[in-house]
């Protein structure tokens, strides 16, 4: 029998309706959409549409999270896209660490996306796929709430679970073998010091998508959560920034 377990406070999925320039924003692996609730504010707040789904088995409890795959988290953020794709013309994705990946992978199956602001994005963490193969463990210990400032703390998970990690090791090996797919702008913004996904992954995602308009932004003073660390208004300032600098560059071109 499966328990029904409800949505944590701060968990909730948020919509905010602007104007026809929508912004797709995706939490992280264990994490909730309280991780990037700031960012989807002050997008909104300057004007755009902005909807922050939360993923399946995300924000209840982990032994939700374990019966859930990485076509449900796909899921999720496809069915946000959907809601913006009924309201805007066009469409930027953002997320941070899973939900990097799950940018990525967006912008590798749909090419009318407009630009992508990986944040701490991944596309392999050894660790995590060693771990995956861990027989008789069902959760570990969390991997939540790696934030250098200590006044913040991240709504995120206590534990893991091994089946999930086996769940993101396929995403991100999917995700990474098509990331020449990816051609639209990109703003890639990477940690100096992530002890979630190795800062190299940022690297690895600017090197290998085909975009001609990308651009890699270290953060030197925040952990693996950015968007809740030192480094948030950088991130906001600098994406505002680039959704309008891709806009204007594309009214140009048309």
């Amino acid at each position: 029998m499966s328990v029904k377990y409800p949505v944590l406070e701060g968990a909730e999925p948020f919509y905010f309706e602007g104007n026809e320039i929508g912004i797709l924003v995706s939490h992280g692996f264990t994490g909730s959409t309280q991780s990037m609730r700031p960012l989807g504010e002050a997008y909104a707040n300057a004007g755009y549409t902005v909807c922050g789904p939360r993923l399946r088995g995300h924000g209840t409890h982990y032994e939700e999270m374990e019966t859930t795959t990485y076509q449900d988290w796909i899921h999720s953020v496809e069915t946000g896209y959907r809601w913006l794709k009924e309201r805007c013309s066009t469409i930027f994705v953002t997320g941070l660490s899973m939900g990097g990946t799950l940018t990525l992978y967006m912008a590798e199956k749909y090419p009318e996306i407009k630009g992508i602001i990986p944040i701490n994005a991944a596309v392999e963490i050894p660790d995590m796929a060693a771990a995956a193969s861990l027989e008789d463990v069902r959760f570990l210990d969390a991997i939540g709430s790696d934030i250098k400032n200590p006044d913040i703390k991240e709504l995120a998970y206590e534990k893991t679970p091994v089946k999930s990690l086996g769940e993101i090791t396929e995403l991100m090996k999917k995700v990474k073998a098509d990331l020449g797919k990816v051609t639209c702008p990109a703003l890639i913004f990477v940690s100096k010091e992530d002890h979630v996904v190795p800062p190299s992954n940022s690297q690895e995602i600017y090197s290998g998508i085909k975009s001609a308009d990308k651009e890699l932004v270290t953060l030197d003073n925040s952990y693996h959560v950015a968007t809740l660390d030192n480094d948030q208004d950088i991130i906001i300032e600098r994406t505002l920034h680039f959704l309008k600098r891709v806009l204007e560059t594309s009214s140009l071109q048309g």
